[in-house]
């Protein structure tokens, strides 16, 4: 199967993911599963930083019901990389995004991804639709 390319220009929002030291593994590069890591932080500080969800006290949070990834190119303690996020599709109470993680200076995928959030109410546990400043933030991001 041919490998998929994924490039930065496809996506709208950018941060610094630095690795860390304990991220590597016995074979001197990121392990796998700190890949999921770097993509719910990428994830939860848009969605802190721009579309202002309380994780702490509010009504509504997210819960993570799908993810996956696919591995490219390996990283290492120390590099910063650059996460790119988007919105892949935009439901009544889900979302899904797409992912990646980008070496400096390099436009390709060291590796990419997606993951689905279900919003629902903190007391509850049951779906809650996506509304207002978070909704909005999700829409800013939104590529068809």
């Amino acid at each position: 199967m041919p490998r998929q390319t994924v490039l930065k220009n496809e996506f709208t929002y950018f941060k610094e993911v630095h690795t860390r030291w304990m991220d590597n593994d016995t074979y001197g590069h990121v392990n796998n599963v700190v890949y999921y890591s770097y993509f719910d932080t990428l994830v939860n500080s848009y969605l802190i930083e721009k579309g202002g969800l309380d994780i702490q006290t509010g009504d509504q949070i997210g819960f993570i019901v799908n993810s996956n990834c696919e591995y490219q190119q390996s990283v290492a303690f120390p590099e910063i990389l650059h996460g790119g996020l988007k919105v892949a599709r935009i439901g009544t109470s889900s979302v899904d995004y797409a992912l990646a993680l980008f070496k400096e200076g390099n436009d390709l995928a060291c590796a990419f991804g997606a993951m689905t959030h279900v919003f629902v109410d903190r007391a509850t546990n049951e779906p809650s639709p996506i509304r207002g400043q978070l909704r909005d933030a999700l829409e800013a991001i939104y590529t068809k």
